[in-house]
């Protein structure tokens, strides 16, 4: 069984809160069309799974309505882990199958929807990833698997030795002001396998941002940030009155034909009302250039 991917993914990593609320944050999610939530073994220094689980387990009625994502192979040293004292990654077959079953354990469910492999890890053994992909699917614990923040070739590296499963997803950065997924063969290479791009930091409040505070929305913008906002700005007065530039800037991200969904690391309910809204925006290949020439800083050769 394979599950179907809202359009915009509730992202968990600033979840916070207690589980009333946060269920109460899923149920208003639900009733925008937002099916989809994001997870990783790391968030809220380990114990945002937990949480969401505490929150799952106040209605365990709201778990066949949802797709619960999560992510693992990471480690760093905080309080809860002790025993980690330099941040590295882990993709042995034991680790993976362990944060699977913990990973079960925190969210209070016998299934995920979809388990990525968090990061790149240069000591990666294809075949033990597989190993562990292959038995948590025979268990039936994991529906669907895929990576994030892959390479086309480390994507492909694994999927090589999953011949019976389609890796699903890749998760990767990309925005307005993040633009080399069009250019470095990431998105061609999902559109191709036909599996699903993940876009964390779809407003670039990610790596163009911190810490310089710039970005869409920081007060210390470059002069290109200042020019991808007066393009958003102008795109957004031809739509609508009502339209604003974080809306164009998920429009434009929509646009793409592989069809990506958008995880929004908010938990402010309007943000996520007004990025739902974003969905039945259609842009013309024109205002879609526009914004691109904005970002690149010359017109398209």
């Amino acid at each position: 069984m394979t599950a179907a991917f809202s359009r915009i993914v509730f992202g968990t990593m600033r979840l916070a809160g207690e589980p009333a609320d946060i269920l109460q944050r899923i149920k208003t999610c639900l009733d925008m069309g937002i099916t989809t939530f994001d997870l990783a073994d790391i968030y809220g220094e380990y114990m945002y799974e937990e949480l969401f689980g505490k929150a799952l387990a106040l209605d365990p009625s709201i778990r066949k309505r949802i797709q619960i994502v999560t992510k693992c192979d990471i480690l760093y040293p905080n309080g809860n882990r002790p025993q980690v004292w330099v941040k590295h990654y882990n993709t042995s077959r034991e680790y993976i199958l362990e944060c699977a079953e913990n990973s079960l354990k925190k969210i209070n469910t016998d299934y995920l929807d979809l388990l990525l492999i968090h990061r790149p890890d240069p000591l990666m053994n294809a075949d033990e990833v597989a190993s562990a992909f292959q038995t948590l699917h025979a268990s039936g614990k994991v529906r669907q698997f895929g990576v994030s923040n892959f390479t086309p070739g480390q994507f492909e590296l694994l999927q090589s030795r999953l011949p019976n499963i389609q890796l699903a997803a890749n998760q990767i950065e990309f925005s307005v002001l993040h633009t080399a997924p069009l250019f470095d063969g990431s998105l061609d290479h999902l559109q191709k396998v036909r599996a699903l791009p993940m876009i964390w930091s779809p407003l670039a409040g990610g790596a163009n941002s911190w810490p310089r505070g710039g970005g869409l929305f920081g007060p210390n913008k470059t002069e290109r940030d200042q020019r991808v906002v007066a393009a958003l700005d102008k795109i957004a007065k031809q739509v609508g009155a009502d339209v604003t530039i974080d809306q164009i800037a998920y429009a434009w991200l929509l646009m793409h034909p592989s069809a990506p969904c958008l995880v929004v690391g908010t938990s402010d309910l309007k943000r996520l009302k007004s990025a739902m809204d974003a969905v039945n925006i259609k842009l013309d290949r024109q205002q879609w250039f526009y914004i691109l020439e904005a970002s690149q800083g010359e017109e398209s050769p």
